[in-house]
């Protein structure tokens, strides 16, 4: 088994920034891929960023250049950094484990999921 634990979420101004922690624990493999996921009331999880091990990453469209993904593997952690946060932002923010190696966008690619951490923009 696999926890994973968010925190970081918060309110914030739209053009400020949040930075979301992701810890892992339990039976982590060390070549598992990382995501991180968004949802709002009525919609599908949508992907926001991935990371492999070895540090590659992918990023959706929509937060291309203001999202980094990042991790830490001694401390296996990985962080979400959110800068000019847009309303439409808002959202329930997971981590989740990846199946494979290279991180997906979909999310059965992934199996591990944590609770979520609620992140609000205001305009």
């Amino acid at each position: 088994q696999v926890q994973l634990e968010e925190s970081g979420g918060g309110l914030a101004q739209a053009g400020g920034s949040l930075r979301l922690s992701c810890v892992a624990s339990g039976r982590t493999a060390i070549t598992e891929s990382m995501g991180w996921f968004r949802q709002t009331p009525g919609k599908e999880r949508e992907f926001v960023a991935a990371i492999m091990w070895t540090g590659g990453t992918n990023y959706a469209d929509s937060v291309k250049g203001r999202f980094a993904i990042s991790r830490d593997n001694a401390k296996n952690t990985v962080y979400l950094q959110m800068n000019s946060l847009k309303p439409e932002d808002t959202a329930v923010y997971s981590c989740a484990r990846g199946r494979r190696v290279v991180p997906g966008k979909r999310v059965e690619e992934y199996d591990y999921w944590g609770q979520g951490t609620q992140v609000t923009v205001s305009s």
